[in-house]
């Protein structure tokens, strides 16, 4: 009676560094005779972009039955070209290899009913790593923490990674004290200029390894790019303002220096004018009569219309106040001159007192009296009275120079 073989065949999936080795068997089922022999094939195709340095292939085979444990058939070893085979299988199996094309099919010569299993096709290629490609992470300046990243993109077995480093005269060193090394990512923390220096990655398997010289160089915190633009354009801002403020007190300095000038020579001027303005109406002991004859005491100069003298004076001063606001630091010396003048005035004063004093003691001398008495009925007198003429009624009230 013939009985059959069913296999099982799986899709086995080994993932490498940059992709995947997918295996196929075409059937699911096979079926053969007893003490016939059966192939089975294993297309193994190999997705990554690297070199492979190592293929391995191995069959196994689980019975039909519960609990039952999974054993190797054989495997191969393309490097050597060499085939393992279990103990149970031997003399019985071999593995038909196909470099080109890439299969690897199982031969089962004379099946019995114990060769009624689930066979599996898996396939292992290992691959040398690949350089590996390290940046940093974070900013390398003082005081950052920051991340060296270190990754192979191609390596089958998955590749381990270690670090070492070099000071910047390229002399060994041990990794900083406050690092830490997880998978190929190396952690320093509190980086300072003795930071600096080479850090060097290898990534290593089985199969080969490969290694890259990372430098690193710490440096000073830097100022950001737009903020040290905003420091200068303020720097450049605040001397355009200062040369301004500079050249309009320049410029009203010296309108103030002529102004001051002009002012000081129109004072003088004034002053000038005043003093012939105001002079004493007593000149030498003789006083001026309003008809420009001498009196009594004597003199030979004539004075001007007191009226004339009065709106001049009323016009000088009016100018005089008008521009007492823009002289008021010049003040100071008109004071001084007018002290001296105030000294003056009360020498005069003192002299009116001393004449008054005078006129008294005439007043209580008996003969000034008969004097005067005779002077009254003396016709003479009255003539000179009528002849001088009337006070006008318009005549300005005399100036007190003590206001």
């Amino acid at each position: 009676m013939d009985r059959r073989i069913s296999t099982l065949t799986l899709l086995s999936l080994v993932l490498s560094g940059v992709g995947a080795i997918l295996v196929t068997i075409p059937q699911p089922v096979y079926e053969v005779a007893r003490g016939n022999g059966v192939t089975l094939p294993c297309s193994i195709t190999f997705q990554g972009t690297g070199t492979p340095k190592q293929t391995i292939v191995t069959w196994s085979a689980t019975a039909d039955t519960p609990g039952a444990q999974e054993a190797d058939v054989l495997t191969y070893y393309s490097t050597t070209n060499g085939t393992d085979i279990s103990t149970m299988y031997e003399g019985r199996v071999s593995l038909d290899v196909d470099a080109a094309t890439a299969n690897a099919n199982l031969k089962l010569l004379s099946t019995t009913l114990d060769d009624n299993k689930m066979y599996r096709c898996h396939a292992l290629i290992q691959v040398a790593p690949s350089t590996p490609i390290c940046t940093t992470q974070g900013k390398a300046e003082y005081g950052q923490n920051i991340n060296l990243t270190c990754l192979s993109a191609e390596g089958s077995p998955p590749p381990t990674y270690s670090w070492q480093s070099l000071d910047v005269m390229n002399k060994p060193r041990v990794l900083p004290p406050r690092s830490t090394v997880q998978g190929g990512i190396l952690s320093l923390y509190n980086i300072s200029k003795d930071t600096s220096g080479f850090f060097i990655c290898t990534s290593k398997n089985k199969i080969g390894s490969a290694s890259y010289n990372l430098t690193l160089a710490v440096m000073p915190p830097s100022m950001n790019v737009a903020s040290t633009a905003g420091i200068i354009g303020g720097v450049i801002a605040a001397l355009i303002v200062l040369i301004i403020v500079i050249y309009c007190c320049c410029c009203r300095k010296k309108k103030k220096d002529e102004e001051y000038a002009m002012g000081v020579r129109e004072e003088e001027e004034e002053e000038e004018e005043e003093r012939e303005t105001f002079k004493e109406p007593v000149r030498n002991g003789a006083s001026p009569r309003a008809d420009g004859q001498l009196d009594a005491r004597g003199s030979d100069s004539s004075v001007r219309n007191p009226v004339e003298l009065s709106q001049r004076d009323y016009k000088n001063r009016k100018d005089l106040d008008d521009r007492r606001s823009d002289y008021d630091d010049r003040r100071s010396d008109y004071d001084d001159r007018r002290s001296d003048y105030d000294d003056r005035h009360s020498d005069y004063d003192d002299r009116r007192e001393r004449y008054s004093d005078r006129n008294e003691r005439y007043d209580d001398d008996p003969r000034y009296d008969d004097r005067r008495d005779r002077r009254i009925n003396d016709d003479r007198y009255d003539d000179r009275n009528r002849d001088r003429p009337a006070v006008p009624a318009n005549k300005p009230p005399r100036r007190n120079y003590d206001d």
